[in-house]
């Protein structure tokens, strides 16, 4: 009995570990989707910031601004492919995540029901009566 305590801690504390890892790791992910969706708006930032301003500029600086506003939002375009693959990436560790938990609940309510069969077995064992044997030299003692 004491053996299935022993095993369904073990267990218990497996899917503890795990529950912790599968978390780390979704957050790990969302954090990669905030990260990408950062610098996608940071390299819009950048474009924008390059369009035509009011002012004196030459013919070459206003192409050398276009080109290179051009360039950074080619470059978020690219990001789109990135925050898409990220997001699904984070839902699915997300799910994993939540597949995790309900491992761990299921195994610390197995680790529960077996401390208190323990519990209750130990009880009744020891609410047995003790049957003395007789002395052999029939005396008491």
């Amino acid at each position: 009995m004491k053996q299935v305590v022993k095993r369904r801690a073990r267990i218990a504390r497996v899917r503890r570990a795990q529950h912790l890892q599968a978390s780390a790791h979704a957050q790990m992910a969302e954090n990669r989707v905030m990260t990408l969706e950062s610098q996608a708006g940071h390299l819009i930032r950048l474009a924008s910031d390059l369009d035509a301003t009011p002012g004196d500029a030459t013919g070459a600086a206003l192409a050398n601004a276009g080109e290179l506003a051009q360039r950074l939002r080619a470059a978020r375009d690219g990001l789109t492919d990135a925050i898409v693959g990220a997001r699904a990436t984070a839902l699915e560790r997300a799910a994993r995540r939540m597949e995790a938990r309900i491992k761990q609940e299921s195994a610390e309510r197995l680790d529960q029901r077996a401390r208190t069969a323990l519990a209750e077995y130990l009880e009744r064992k020891g609410n047995v009566p003790v049957r003395r044997r007789p002395r052999l030299d029939g005396g008491d003692a």
